[in-house]
Order: structure tokens, then C-alpha cells, then sequence
């Protein structure tokens, strides 16, 4: 598919071959076993390398796939503290257990509190809910947004703190490592996809008119 000759050869080990005709080039990959890969075409005359080219896509998908999750572990995750300040203390702490495992993860983590009616008048029930939500994360998270208002509600943003999440990761591997060679089950955890589908439909059951 390479239409232009002649080109500028690059070897497998990196090594300038130099400027060749096309059908030189990709006689000496055929050779070697290996592909002629058009890696600049814009260049003149324009660059080709010999590689394992079915070897190059995977470690170019591998990368890509890093990148993506790169990319993924910096979303924020919305969490809503219900459609009252009157949330039971349960719930918040379910709450708490599925930022944690977001915050494990690399995500940033907010959380909603949204005031019914006339609680608005006590706002300082719902931050209160927020500074416990705060206290529970405070071992692997720090506060990167305080409370910040909008209309009826009032949300924090609690972000990963590095070195507490890899202390905190050291100290679940252990635990993981010393059931097993006791011979425990350990339970699986939940990918991040699923904990997503259940905290989408546990916040599904939070939606509704306000008052």
C-alpha cells in the first residue's frame, strides 16, 4: 500500500538503513519476517520502519488502553445524599463505602446534599451529613472543594490523597495475602462498572419532585 518510492528506512532495532527504492525495502522486511510500515508519510521522501507490525498494533492498542484509563480514573463521581437532609445515617454510610471505592480507584469523588422545602431554613443539618461524609473518607481522601452552594443543595469534592490510598491499598493487599494462605474465601470485588450501575440505581430511587 506503500505507493511513493523511494523511502527513508528505519531498521527493526532502530538503525537508519537510508533512503531505498519501496520494493528494496520491503524485500529486506519480507527477509527478516517482518512488515514495512509507513510510520511518516508526510515526510519526503517518506519514512517507513521494519517491525512485527501485528506485535505493534497490540502494544499500540496496550497503550492506548493505558491512556484511556488514565483518562477514566480523573472523572468525577457524583454522589447524592438523598432528596432530604433527613437521610438515614445508613444510607449516608453506604454512601461513604461507594466513595471509598471510587477514591481507591483515582476518582474524585462529589457529593450532593439537597435540601426539601422549608429545610433549606437548617442548613445545618445537610452539612452536617457532608462533614460526616468528610470524617469517614478522611483516611485515604482530603477536601478539594468545601461546601459550595447551588439553589437547594450544597456539594463537597473529595479527592484521592495519594499516599494514604497507597498505604491504605499495602494494608487491604496484606489482609487479602493472610486470608488466603489461611485458607479464607475472599469475597470479589465489585468492578468499577458495576458500582456505577448500583449507585445509578440506588440514586435512581432519590429522584423525585421537590417540594
Amino acid at each position: 500500500m506503500i505507493r511513493i518510492t523511494p523511502v527513508r528506512v528505519i531498521g527493526p532495532d532502530n538503525e537508519q538503513i537510508g533512503v531505498v527504492e519501496t520494493s528494496d525495502a520491503i524485500r529486506r522486511a519480507v527477509d527478516l519476517g517482518m512488515d514495512l510500515v509507513e510510520i511518516s508519510p508526510e515526510a519526503r521522501p517518506p519514512v517507513c520502519k521494519i517491525m512485527d507490525y501485528g506485535k505493534y498494533k497490540y502494544e499500540l492498542s496496550q497503550k492506548q488502553r493505558k491512556q484511556r484509563a488514565a483518562t477514566k480514573s480523573s472523572e468525577m463521581k457524583e454522589l447524592r445524599l438523598g432528596r432530604s437532609v433527613k437521610i438515614d445515617p445508613h444510607d449516608v454510610q453506604v454512601r461513604i463505602d461507594q466513595a471509598r471505592r471510587f477514591l481507591l480507584a483515582g476518582h474524585k469523588v462529589m457529593f450532593t446534599q439537597r435540601f426539601k422545602g422549608r429545610e433549606i431554613a437548617h442548613k445545618e443539618l445537610g452539612l452536617q451529613n457532608l462533614a460526616d461524609v468528610r470524617d469517614g473518607l478522611a483516611d485515604i481522601g482530603k477536601v478539594e472543594q468545601p461546601p459550595r452552594w447551588m439553589g437547594k443543595s450544597a456539594s463537597i469534592i473529595i479527592a484521592p490523597d495519594k499516599a494514604k490510598v497507597d498505604a491504605v491499598k499495602r494494608k487491604l493487599e496484606k489482609e487479602k495475602a493472610e486470608k488466603i494462605a489461611r485458607g479464607e474465601k475472599v469475597e470479589e470485588e465489585k468492578t468499577i462498572e458495576q458500582l456505577e450501575e448500583e449507585v445509578a440505581a440506588t440514586q435512581g430511587d432519590d429522584d423525585g419532585d421537590e417540594e
